[in-house]
């Protein structure tokens, strides 16, 4: 499954300069040792939770900070221990640049800088020159070939603190996933969708994602043998089904079959410790099975297993992106291009047939099976809109974001997106490498998508245009 722990080493560093016993004025160590002892604590307090865990280095010395490049390698050494995930760089006066390059190039994780804004000016004297120093620092990190993130100089209690730092922790959840991703496919691309082909090998060498595939005869002898152990949860799912669902004139036997794919897909993510699932969706297991999976992929979204539909592993790629970037906190939608709006020049409808969780469904939305899939509008709010998506080698990643409108009522799941220049989108969507499949989550996290595109070699960002 996938991870939004992250374990983040924390690394204070001060400048030190040979002025025995102690040096007095500028870079006088009791200021830099005053910022980490007001920001480290801040931090843990602040961001630390059942998924976030902070390791500092108070076993080094005294003030618990690096300033000696003798002392660089046992740091590495001790975060590689602890196997953190990512790295945050406090710089807590001028720092030491070369220890900020030598700590980071070993590490090879996702690298976050930043240094509090300089505020002791007193005896006319400045004490820490914090904002000089991150100059230095990110030239250091640069030569070294680090990839890092910044914040601005600025207080750890200010906003601009907040949202960089809360962007960071998606970021390096989406590069720890992205790093792991295992995919499990099922069933193979149908005939009349060449739209989404990608080149399994290609993904794994460049970016080592694992596909693992599972054929549908498989798939139906599953379903075969969990159709017979499950009919007393089956039974207990259809009355719940009826519930929330207008079911219209489907038989029970038909509504159990639909069911039973949410364990099969259930049992397949678990026994296979995949982080998400690309599902054929159109023919093979409703001519195999004898009844459609979409609303399987619906009901399993609000129990934290994935499905993308129409075996999209580019789109597949995208959900865990997304995913990631929010931390589990929201879930995906897989709504494409598929009509504008009859009268709003800028508004187009992302639908699909189905899949789309029902945590977001809109408030007085009764659902319903259109076809024996789910039909319902989604809540109105701001969404990010992304796709990933590879063109004669090379890769990209769109992002943007938009939000909700007015439009006609009609079946599946969808919603109404109004963009600021829809005709300028649409032809870059018929122009570039993007197909018409999208993936869609509450929020903006466009900043996290272009950051996450910095991290990754071979992936470019792509901002929406409209």
């Amino acid at each position: 499954m996938l991870s939004y722990k992250l374990k983040i080493g924390l690394l204070p560093i001060r400048r030190w300069i040979k002025e025995p016993p102690k040096r007095i004025g500028i870079f006088q160590s009791d200021y830099a040792v005053e910022n980490k002892r007001k920001i480290v604590p801040y931090i843990k307090e602040h961001y630390g939770d059942e998924q976030t865990e902070f390791v500092d280095i108070d076993w080094l010395n005294e003030e618990g900070v690096l300033c000696l490049d003798s002392d660089c390698a046992a740091v590495a050494d001790y975060f590689k221990k602890q196997e953190i995930n990512a790295l945050f760089i406090i710089n807590c006066n001028f720092g030491n640049e070369n220890c900020a390059g030598l700590v980071a190039k070993h590490l090879h994780v996702p690298t976050l800088l930043w240094g509090p804004r300089d505020k002791n000016f007193s005896n006319n004297i400045r004490y820490t020159d914090t904002q000089c120093g991150l100059f230095a620092m990110s030239k250091q990190l640069k030569r070294n070939n680090v990839k890092f993130s910044y914040i601005d100089n600025s207080d750890v209690e200010e906003k601009v603190f907040d949202e960089g730092m809360r962007r960071f922790l998606g970021v390096a959840c989406m590069v720890n996933n992205f790093r792991n991703l295992h995919i499990l496919s099922v069933g193979t691309r149908i005939k009349p969708f060449k739209s989404i082909m990608y080149n399994e090998l290609e993904l794994c060498e460049k970016f080592g994602i694992d596909i693992t595939a599972f054929n549908l005869a498989e798939a139906v002898q599953d379903l075969t043998r969990l159709y017979a152990e499950k009919q007393a949860e089956l039974e207990k799912d259809l009355v719940r089904l009826k519930k929330t669902f207008d079911c219209g004139n489907l038989d029970d036997e038909y509504l159990k079959k639909m069911l039973v794919i949410v364990y099969y897909y259930e049992e397949l993510a678990k026994t296979n410790d995949c982080n998400i699932i690309s599902g054929e969706c159109w023919t093979g297991i409703t001519l195999g099975w004898g009844a459609n999976p979409c609303l399987a992929m619906c009901l399993l979204a609000d129990k934290d297993i994935y499905v993308t539909c129409e075996w999209d592993i580019h789109m597949t790629i995208t959900n865990v992106l997304l995913l990631s970037a929010a931390r589990g906190k929201e879930k995906p939608i897989q709504g494409e291009f598929t009509c504008r709006h009859p009268e709003n020049e800028n508004a187009e409808l992302l639908w699909h047939c189905g899949p789309f969780p029902m945590k977001y469904k809109a408030e007085g939305e009764k659902p319903y099976l259109y076809n024996t899939k789910p039909s319902f509008r989604l809540k109105d709010g701001q969404y990010t809109i992304a796709r990933f998506q590879a063109e004669r080698g090379k890769y990209y990643l769109l992002g943007g974001s938009f939000h909700t409108c007015e439009g006609p009522k009609t079946f599946g799941t969808y919603l109404w997106a109004q963009f600021k220049d829809l005709p300028k989108l649409e032809r870059k969507l018929i122009e570039g490498p993007y197909i018409h499949h999208m993936s869609e989550v509450p929020g903006d996290y466009t900043e996290y998508l272009k950051e996450f595109a910095k991290y990754i070699d071979e992936v470019e960002f792509d901002a929406l245009e409209g």
